[in-house]
């Protein structure tokens, strides 16, 4: 008979002690232990994303993607936007004549989503192209116009997102790396051209905006000089909002930097400017989406990088772009958002997501930093523990805190910011998206609000991209026993 072997010392412990127990996965063997008062430690443990073993291996085999992230983190973060002129899209963008841009990846008008049709359909109108909205109609379909995504003029576009020469623009500057994005003007709720309306009264607004609002804020930020767009960011995330579709504290300090130079410049307008601005609590949305893009735009082109730098919406399609990709877009369907709809409307009324917005997400703000604003809740649906459950999971799929972003509920932890598209396929978690909803009808205007699902495919398909890059870089350094030639 073969003695038994001797319990090593180490195992002594476990033999004689209490046991220690550790459940993660399936939720119900830890449900049968409660059952039977064990003491046990839950992990929150979740499968990567199918069929991504291979490609997530590749590109952590990188030797240029730690630096790489590094490299790009950094320059997203230590972005300083400020606002420094408010010009039309002509000559901010070199927008030239029978150009419009849409929000989201490149779409062409067979697949265009009713908002979006309506929305330049409206756009066309305004610029005189067309004197009714039948005869927009027959140019746009018949490809005389030509029709481009804000994101690659380096620009921005809430829902919709239709810029044409003639609209005025927010410009911001990037102080610290050097780039600028613009933003057009925000018009404010309900039956409005981003949401796809374009009646008299759509037609009415802009044209005020064009006449009146954006000459007087020219002349202000003229007087006044650039405006830190990051410092009243940073202080309204202290008052509530989330820079996303929470803006209240925002716009709020906008005013109070604005009033007196708006009273000096132009007295004979400074009284419905302001009306107009103070009345809409959304005002401050465009100014942060451009600030969110030139911060994010300073984190492009880094080779080997994993890091989002865009996510965006064209009613039909999600978009994403990634800093060692280049300006290419990897993309999935839109999904309907989930939320609270205005009066009659249901889900069935809704448009899937659309709008370059999610540009806020992309920078740690909107539906990362939901557990600033505790009252998003009534505007987006949902419970307030969800909202700080929702940031709480992003710092899971993101590569750092903001330095300068910070939630005061979260004991003044730091946004989480820095989208790598590895973790989102490691741990399985899309990003959280607080958004508009437009109505699928063309001409129907803003139908409710709510939170969305990104879709899998626009991650796991860049992810994949990143792979086949990464796999050149690593067959490289095997033939030469040195760095890639293409490290940042």
């Amino acid at each position: 008979m073969t003695p038994a072997t001797p319990a090593t010392p180490a195992l002594l412990p476990a033999l004689h002690g209490e046991p220690r127990v550790v459940t993660a996965g399936a939720e119900v063997f830890g449900e049968a232990l409660d059952a039977q008062a064990v003491p046990r430690m839950a992990v929150d443990w979740r499968p990567p994303l199918p069929g991504t073993g291979d490609d997530v291996a590749r590109v952590l085999a990188d030797p240029r993607r730690s630096r790489a992230n590094a490299t790009a983190l950094g320059r997203m973060t230590s972005a300083r936007p400020h606002l420094v002129g408010v010009r039309r899209a002509g000559e901010a963008l070199g927008l030239p004549p029978g150009t419009f841009l849409h929000a989201g990846p490149p779409i062409r008008w067979e697949r265009a989503s009713g908002p979006l049709r309506g929305a330049l359909t409206g756009a066309v109108l305004l610029e005189g192209l067309a004197g009714d909205p039948e005869e927009a109609l027959r140019l746009l379909e018949q490809g005389r116009v030509r029709l481009e995504p804000c994101h690659g003029w380096g620009a921005v576009g809430p829902m919709a997102g239709v810029v044409s020469p003639s609209m005025w623009m927010f410009e911001v500057r990037d102080e610290e790396n050097g780039g600028t994005a613009c933003c057009s003007l925000n018009e404010g709720l309900g039956r409005v051209l981003r949401y796809g309306a374009y009646d008299d009264g759509v037609l009415r607004r802009l044209r005020w905006m064009g006449e009146v609002l954006g000459p007087a804020l020219r002349e202000t930020l003229r007087a006044s000089g650039p405006l830190d767009l990051g410092a009243l960011m940073a202080q309204a995330l202290q008052m509530g909002d989330e820079l996303h579709n929470r803006n209240r504290a925002a716009t709020s300090l906008l005013v109070r930097e604005l009033a007196c130079g708006l009273v000096e410049t132009a007295p004979l307008h400074a009284a419905e400017v302001l009306r107009f601005v103070g009345g809409n609590d959304h005002f401050f949305l465009n100014a942060a989406m451009a600030a969110c893009k030139v911060s994010a735009d300073a984190a492009r082109d880094v080779p080997g990088s994993s890091l989002v730098v865009a996510m965006a919406r064209n009613g039909t399609d999600f978009g994403v772009q990634v800093s060692g990709l280049g300006e290419r877009w990897f993309t999935g369907p839109a999904a309907v958002p989930d939320g609270l709809y205005l009066g009659a409307y249901g889900p069935r009324d809704a448009n899937p997501d659309i709008g370059d917005s999610t540009i806020t997400e992309t920078a740690g703000l909107g539906g990362f930093a939901m557990a600033a604003a505790p009252a998003i809740v009534r505007f987006v649906g949902g419970e307030v523990a969800a909202a700080t459950e929702a940031t709480l999971s992003m710092y899971e799929i993101t590569l750092a805190e903001h330095p300068v972003y910070r939630i005061p509920g979260l004991g003044f932890r730091g946004t989480p910011v820095g989208v790598d598209v590895t973790l989102v396929a490691r741990t399985g978690l899309l990003p959280v998206v607080n958004t508009g909803i437009a109505g699928r009808v063309a001409g129907t205007g803003q139908v409710g609000a709510g939170l969305v699902t990104p879709p899998v495919s626009a991650f796991t398909s860049a992810l994949a991209a990143l792979a086949e890059v990464a796999e050149v870089a690593v067959t490289e350094v095997a033939a030469t026993g040195g760095p890639p030639t293409s490290v940042a």
